[in-house]
């Protein structure tokens, strides 16, 4: 675990002392890698660079912003206790939640500037596929979103994680039922599932398919249609193993109930472009 890669200097102007995490670095290198695919993609399609970065500026508005109001809203028993602390905290963001808010302020600037919508989002689908893995490689780097207590050999404790992977952290701020067999083994650090690793090998898969399948011959639209079917397919597999504090719905996490209903979206994008075609190919 590296959650601090260094400290700025004393000397430095307001931020002196202060660490540079590398769940922080993570994050850029995310958004610079997502903007360089879709500033390539964009480019092979005849637009320009600079509508690319255009539109990377508010996917990063939308998704800082949103990550973080998601995971206030959600937290709202803290929110009530401290709301302050709780807002101006450092950590704290929730992926689906930058997401929704990013993709609102993108289709907005693309209908804005007159950007062809269809062929536009699949320029960006490969990114969000490969940004997400390395984003999820920083929560990896600070010992976050972790999963449950796993004696297999792919555990990974997180001493210093956040919070650390103990057994009474397991317990009581995730509800997770700890085998008393577990902590005759580990001591009170237990090894956990690293979802993270798992998060960021399926979605490089995805990246290697949507980026081999960039010149598809379907209807545009088509690429981001299938990304979030892929993309909610693997998060709702990873659920699975996370050690979560949201099981609103039963068995299901909030996050696999919003990764239903987003998987449901991309079906019926890909059916309706597919009718589609299939009209057009008929006249």
């Amino acid at each position: 675990m590296y959650p601090n890669l260094f400290h700025l200097p004393d000397w430095f102007p307001f931020l002196g002392g202060a660490p540079i995490t590398s769940f922080g670095v993570m994050m850029l290198a995310a958004f610079l890698a997502g903007g360089y695919v879709l500033k390539t993609e964009m480019v092979r399609q005849g637009r320009t660079a600079d509508q690319a970065w255009d539109l990377l500026f508010w996917a990063v508005i939308g998704g800082i912003v949103g990550a973080r109001l998601y995971y206030v809203l959600l937290n709202y028993d803290r929110l009530a206790a401290d709301p302050l602390g709780m807002i101006f905290s450092r950590g704290g963001m929730v992926w689906y939640g930058g997401f929704l808010l990013a993709a609102a302020l993108v289709f907005r600037r693309i209908h804005k500037v007159g950007l062809p919508f269809g062929k536009t989002v699949d320029a960006a689908a490969p990114g969000l596929a490969i940004a997400y893995a390395l984003g999820r490689l920083g929560c990896f780097l600070v010992g976050d979103d972790y999963g449950r207590p796993t004696s297999s050999w792919v555990g990974i404790a997180f001493p210093e994680g956040k919070p650390a992977s103990t057994a009474t952290n397991l317990s009581q701020q995730f509800g997770v039922e700890i085998d008393p067999a577990m902590i005759e083994q580990y001591g009170e650090v237990l090894p956990v599932h690293p979802t993270q690793l798992y998060e960021t090998g399926i979605s490089t898969l995805i990246f290697v398919v949507l980026w081999s399948l960039r010149r598809h011959g379907r209807r545009p639209g088509w690429l981001l249609a299938l990304w979030l079917v892929l993309a909610s397919a693997e998060r709702f597999f990873v659920e699975i193993f996370r050690a979560k504090d949201d099981r609103f719905f039963g068995l299901l996490t909030l996050a696999q109930v919003i990764s239903v209903i987003l998987a449901g979206v991309g079906i019926a994008w890909m059916l309706k472009l597919r009718g589609a075609a299939k009209g057009a190919s008929a006249a």
